[in-house]
């Protein structure tokens, strides 16, 4: 009965006036309105900054959990698998260092694991003997080694500013190409694919460390570039002189052991760093200027024996280079080489 009595009653004049919305009252209706909605504005603006502050947590804990099961599985568990390879290779990280440079990880991840694809596709090396698991073992070794000695080779480089140039990487790529009997681009990216399991990006990066390895050992190696200087002066009064009597004469005289050889009857095309190749083009008895070894092996002089139309025959004398081997052999006797795995 109250509540209908109440539906007829009567508002008075003040309870009327101020219901009703004028411009004398317009701001108190305003902020009446704008009370009313900031006790759910402000519950709202808290859970959003709760959840930006939740979020971030969680993000930095994945980070940190990431981190720690990616550190665990390649140093500890020394993981080799080519997820982690991957990964090395967007994210750098250290497998070893020489004279204060880093060895990434991933070059040696790419070397082993290019090494352990070719003995068990070419080889059918069976990787669940015992036999098996000690060839990867001693790749293991072989892959660390090698890769130290190309970091330590970009470090004498950076101090000489040497440096290799995509067109020399193209130009190694197409000589190689050539050599193999002019195998088209996609063929010689399928063989390389099949023995090494490299893309030639990879191919490419790898040979680019080779060509800079090549360029400070002959750029260092004063007593060998002294010794053809020595050698150059000598044949130049005496352009018939017997080349196993010079190499004798410059093993009394000098420190660099000048190795004297015959090749025999080889293939003017034979892959022995350019020197069928010098020879083919050479007369019987001529006498070669010095030639720089493809293979970064050191220099030769080289006299034709005798040739035919497929097949050269030549005596030689080799001034090898052994400077960069000798101050990398001292860096690691002087434990400047710290391995970060145990293999």
């Amino acid at each position: 009965m109250k509540r209908i009595f109440n539906l007829f009653k009567k508002k008075t004049p003040s309870e009327s006036v101020s219901s009703r919305i004028t411009t004398e009252n317009l701001d108190h209706h305003r902020e009446k309105v704008l009370a009313g909605g900031r006790k759910f504005k402000y519950p709202i603006q808290y859970a959003r900054y709760k959840l930006v502050f939740n979020t971030i947590i969680i993000s930095v804990g994945t980070i940190i959990l990431l981190m720690v099961i990616g550190w665990w599985q390649l140093y500890p568990e020394k993981n080799t698998s080519d997820f982690f390879y991957r990964v090395t290779r967007v994210i750098p990280v250290p497998v070893a260092s020489v004279d204060g440079k880093m060895v990434l990880y991933s070059d040696y991840l790419m070397k082993y694991l290019s090494s352990a694809f070719y003995l068990e596709r070419q080889e059918q090396l069976d990787p669940r003997t015992e036999d098996g698991k000690k060839q990867l073992t001693y790749i293991k070794q072989q892959s660390m080694d090698y890769v130290i000695t190309n970091s330590y080779a970009a470090k004498i480089a950076e101090s000489l500013k040497l440096s290799v140039s995509d067109a020399e990487v193209e130009s190694f790529i197409k000589y190689q190409q050539l050599d193999s009997g002019g195998q088209s681009d996609k063929a010689y990216e399928s063989v390389i694919a099949d023995y090494y399991n490299w893309s030639m990006e990879e191919y490419r990066y790898m040979v680019k460390n080779e060509l800079l390895k090549k360029k400070v050992s002959y750029q260092i190696d004063k007593n060998a570039s002294d010794l053809v200087d020595n050698v150059n002066s000598i044949i130049a009064s005496d352009r018939l002189v017997n080349l196993k009597n010079l190499s004798d004469q410059l093993n009394l005289k000098s420190g660099v052991k000048v190795i004297y050889g015959n090749s025999g009857w080889v293939s003017k095309t034979n892959r022995d760093g350019g020197r069928a190749a010098a020879a083919s083009k050479m007369s019987k008895n001529e006498l070669s200027s010095v030639v720089k070894s493809t293979t970064g092996d050191g220099y030769y002089f080289i006299r034709l024996i005798d040739i035919n139309d497929s097949q050269v025959n030549y005596d030689y004398i080799n001034i090898p280079l052994s400077e960069f081997n000798n101050d990398l052999k001292g860096v690691i006797d002087n434990g400047k080489v710290q391995k970060y795995i145990s293999l």
